[in-house]
Order: structure tokens, then C-alpha cells, then sequence
């Protein structure tokens, strides 16, 4: 069985593209392509269901046509369309220094002053030149936190924590 925590998002599959089961697969991580991986885990309505894949090529720096093994029509692709794609930690390429934005989604942010858990990361905001963590909060509210290397200090990839400098005053805002 496969468990959230072993997986992590890397996209979402889009419309099938053609009638031979090819299915549009755009994408915010690449690591199915620099890591030898059979398959990708899709949500099929809260189950996580492996799909191994047959074929797949670039259309561009996020999207691929990918072609799972058994989904050999235009029907069976459609049934596919919209469901998020995971890949498994631990086929993933990253190490302590070299990890990807989407394999942190989910993860602790530790404060490093006190020690407390602030919050875990629900997405990276990577559209200005400032990348920011978005964090629920243990109070149940969100903030952004900038995602600085002076600020991060440790990022564990067996905890699911990181451990960082919160800037004074940011949490009250």
C-alpha cells in the first residue's frame, strides 16, 4: 500500500492527446525523467494507484505526453484527466543539499530560535524573485515565509523538517 508520506506531488495529468491512451502531463518537478522510475502514483479519488509507464516525451519545460502501460485509448486517458501525480521519495535523486520545491510540500518548518514547530508548507511561491514558503500555521492561518538560504538552516529529508530563522514579527502579520 502506498502512503501519502512516500510520495510527493510533481503534477497533474491533463487531456488525452490523441486516441492511443497518450495523456498531456504537465508537470513542476522532472525527476521521473533524471531517475530511473518505472512508474508515477496517480490519486484515483483518495487511492494512490501506481501507473507504470510505457512512453513518454517532452512538448516543453513543463509539459510531456506520457503513455501508461494499459490505458491504450482516448476513453480510458480521459478517466485519467485532472487526477495529481506523485512520485515516491524513495526513488527521488535529492539529497541534504540539492532538494526540489514541489518534495517539500508538506514539510515541518521548525523555528530555529525556539525550537517550536510554526507551521508546514503548503506550496512554494516561485513567481517573483523572492522565493516564498506558504505555511498553514499551528493556529490554523497561513503566512509566507521567505524561502532565503541565511534563513534555512537544515533541511532533514527523514523528519520532513526544516529548520529555520523566522523573522521577527513576521508571524504576527
Amino acid at each position: 500500500m502506498i502512503r501519502e508520506e512516500d510520495i510527493y506531488k510533481i503534477g497533474k495529468l491533463g487531456k488525452p492527446h490523441g486516441v492511443k491512451g497518450e495523456l498531456s502531463f504537465l508537470f513542476s518537478d522532472d525527476v521521473f525523467d533524471r531517475v530511473d522510475a518505472d512508474y508515477l502514483v496517480v490519486d484515483m479519488d483518495g487511492i494512490l494507484v501506481p501507473f507504470f509507464i510505457e512512453e513518454y516525451r517532452f512538448k516543453s519545460n513543463e509539459n510531456a505526453l506520457v503513455k501508461f502501460e494499459d490505458i491504450d485509448t482516448q476513453e480510458r486517458a480521459r478517466a485519467l484527466t485532472g487526477h495529481a501525480v506523485y512520485f515516491p521519495r524513495s526513488l527521488s535523486d535529492s539529497d541534504e543539499a540539492h532538494v526540489s520545491w514541489a518534495e517539500i510540500i508538506g514539510f515541518a518548518v521548525i523555528d530555529r530560535q525556539s525550537g517550536k514547530l510554526v507551521g508546514h508548507i503548503t506550496s512554494v511561491d516561485e513567481a517573483t524573485i523572492n522565493t516564498l514558503f506558504e505555511l498553514e500555521t499551528t493556529a490554523g492561518g497561513h503566512v509566507l515565509l521567505p524561502a532565503h538560504e541565511e534563513l534555512v538552516h537544515e533541511a532533514d529529508l527523514q523528519k520532513r523538517e526544516i529548520r529555520m530563522t523566522i523573522p521577527d514579527g513576521l508571524l504576527d502579520l
